[in-house]
């Protein structure tokens, strides 16, 4: 069974794939398999896996960006509920396209799932009333070794959807909201980043 498509180096960065998964619906609902190491091989992906997260966030919520220093983290992300908007920045050094984000819908819909290298930043904004997020991660997880870059860095870029606002030279999501007036919900950490010249 199984067989993904894979959409390789979306956006123009080497590595970045979206990743459409076989699903086999009747009228009792479907079936899919969410990952099959075989069909990721067989795609050229050799990825050893060694954790898997979840998380619930309500609309406006942005989460990121976030990247681990010396332990950096090879993600394969997909929303099993509602919608989100995700994001992968480029921090390689060396990258022909380094700073260059890339950012994807990803719904319990459309069931697309977005694989971001090591030497990524990563995040997302939540657009429906809530979100539950999995992603699954080839190195583990290390509290002290977390960095991140600001939601809004003007050199970055990142055109978030449906965000109304005006960069007034920090990460603060104050005078931030969605297109129908929900405030865009920070954690205090992620508006405290530096830009990616700092």
């Amino acid at each position: 069974m199984g067989k993904i498509t894979v959409e390789k180096n979306v956006g123009g960065i080497e590595g970045l794939c979206v990743i459409t998964p076989a699903v086999y619906g009747d009228n009792r609902g479907y079936f899919m398999e969410t990952y099959n190491e075989n069909d990721m091989k067989d795609a050229g992906i050799d990825i050893t896996f060694v954790q898997d997260n979840q998380s619930m966030s309500s609309k406006g919520v942005l989460r990121g960006l976030h990247f681990q220093k010396q332990f950096p983290q090879t993600k394969l992300v997909r929303a099993i509920k509602g919608s989100v908007f995700d994001v992968a920045v480029d921090l390689r050094k060396g990258s022909e396209t380094y700073g260059k984000w890339y950012g994807i819908e990803l719904t319990e819909e459309n069931k697309k799932q977005f694989l971001i290298p090591r030497g990524f930043a990563h995040g997302f904004l939540v657009l429906s009333e809530t979100a539950e997020f999995c992603y699954k991660c080839d190195d583990f997880y290390h509290a002290d070794d977390e960095g991140g870059l600001a939601w809004n860095d003007p050199e970055i870029g990142v055109k978030w959807p449906k965000v109304k606002g005006e960069y007034k030279g920090s990460p603060s999501a104050e005078g931030y909201t969605l297109e129908d007036g929900t405030p865009l919900n920070l954690s205090d950490k992620d508006q405290k980043w530096d830009g990616i010249s700092a």
